[in-house]
């Protein structure tokens, strides 16, 4: 803005747009007045007000400062005690700019679009889909493209949304919004006017050169209006991403909404197994031992139940289950063999901590049942332990499931090693 007011020239998008896109309080405004929906939100003025907002949707909420990258500072709060840390954090970050806090749904699906557009018109696009829940930061999510489980009329709304925020927004040049859906209800999270961290993963997938489009297009120099789409693929690209949790002492590696991974890797594949076993391969994990066990802390009862038809994959393949108090018996009462280990906390025998240090177990699978984790739970120990002795660790039941489907469906022999040219 500053740059705007001294008359300096800047290529693509007008200042005063981009800032109507990053401040939080005035692109939640504009949604309102355009008739996009997005989940209930306030800004932040005075502790009252968040009060009295937190009576109405409840927790928990996402506490977001205006003008972060990685989403710094941004939290998700599910009781009072974390609310006040964790705006007094937001606070600091973003001082010139408000504050702004919103319902967080639960849940839900998160969506990315990333397109071109020319002075408000969208000239290309492209929708993928998070194999995780709304939640984890997009830099920290695996990324589907094509999308895989996305009904068409949702696809068919959020290009509806785009259009209008484009228009809106008078948009020239790259930019991308996050979505979030529940069954055909879509949400709008945010809108970014710069190229995203996907940006280059879906360009090379449906090997069209967003950049390129999108660096004509704020010159202003002729360009040709591409015709492909991602319905025209007959292959699934995935990106993975890669975390440096083992060089950070005592850091616990659960992925939330600030981004935490390194670098990332995008794996392309006949079908979405052979993407996702080559794109986790990729980034440091590996197929378990059948000679050692697996080790199952599955979370709350939604993601217990989510993680059951996996848990009888692995059962069904010869893997042998351990798993700790709530997580045994709800797979013994599901009729799935495993073995009861214990906490930390508790002295009996055998003790999964002991198990995963004397590498015993070749893959934990730990779900946090908190959004915010706590230090030094159970839970923690557990996974740092996995981090500390380089045992592969997941930490999300819905990238658990899509991971166990994979490699149970598929060996290691069946991955197909083709150039990028390769695929048509």
């Amino acid at each position: 803005m500053r740059l705007d007011e001294q008359k300096v020239p800047i290529l693509g998008t007008q200042a005063k747009y981009i800032d109507n896109a990053e401040d939080r309080q005035k692109f939640s405004s504009m949604c309102d007045r355009i008739g996009v929906v997005q989940p209930a939100w306030k800004e932040l003025t005075n502790m009252d007000d968040v009060n009295e907002f937190i009576k109405q949707v409840g927790f928990p909420v996402l506490v977001r400062p205006s003008y972060v990258l990685s989403g710094a500072a941004m939290n998700v709060c599910s009781n009072q005690d974390e609310l006040v840390r964790f705006l007094q954090m937001a606070a600091n970050v973003s001082q010139k700019h408000p504050v702004v806090i919103s319902r967080f749904i639960e849940g839900a699906k998160e969506i990315e679009m990333d397109a071109v557009a020319d002075k408000g018109e969208i000239v290309a696009y492209a929708i993928s889909e998070h194999v995780e829940f709304a939640g984890v930061h997009s830099g920290d999510a695996t990324i589907q493209f094509p999308p895989q489980k996305l009904y068409y009329e949702t696809m068919r709304r959020i290009k509806k949304v785009a259009k209008k925020i484009a228009a809106e927004l008078h948009i020239s040049g790259p930019f991308n919004i996050q979505f979030m859906a529940r069954e055909n209800d879509i949400m709008v999270i945010e809108c970014n006017l710069r190229a995203s961290r996907s940006f280059p993963f879906v360009s090379k997938v449906l090997k069209l050169n967003l950049i390129e489009l999108a660096s004509k297009i704020m010159l202003g120099v002729p360009y040709e209006r591409p015709t492909k789409t991602e319905f025209d693929l007959d292959y699934v690209g995935i990106k993975a991403s890669q975390f440096s949790f083992s060089r950070l002492q005592k850091a616990d590696p659960v992925l939330g909404v600030d981004m935490s991974s390194t670098g990332e890797v995008g794996c392309l594949g006949d079908d979405v197994n052979c993407a996702i076993l080559k794109s986790m391969l990729s980034v440091g994990l590996r197929v378990p031992s059948k000679d050692k066990g697996i080790l199952i802390s599955s979370g709350n009862a939604k993601q217990k139940a989510q993680l059951l038809t996996p848990c009888k994959q692995l059962a069904d393949a010869g893997y042998k289950l351990y798993a700790t108090g709530g997580s045994y018996r709800y797979l013994v009462e599901n009729n799935i063999p495993c073995e009861h280990v214990y906490w930390p906390s508790e002295e009996m025998q055998p003790q999964a901590l002991d198990m995963v240090r004397n590498k015993e177990v070749d893959m934990v699978i730990n779900i946090p049942k908190n959004l915010t984790s706590g230090e030094l739970s159970n839970g923690y120990k557990i996974r740092r332990a996995a981090i500390d002795f380089n045992v592969p660790l997941l930490t999300n039941d819905r990238l658990a499931s899509t991971f166990i489907n994979a490699f149970t469906t598929m060996s290691l022999d069946d991955l197909a090693i083709k150039a990028w040219d390769e695929y048509k």
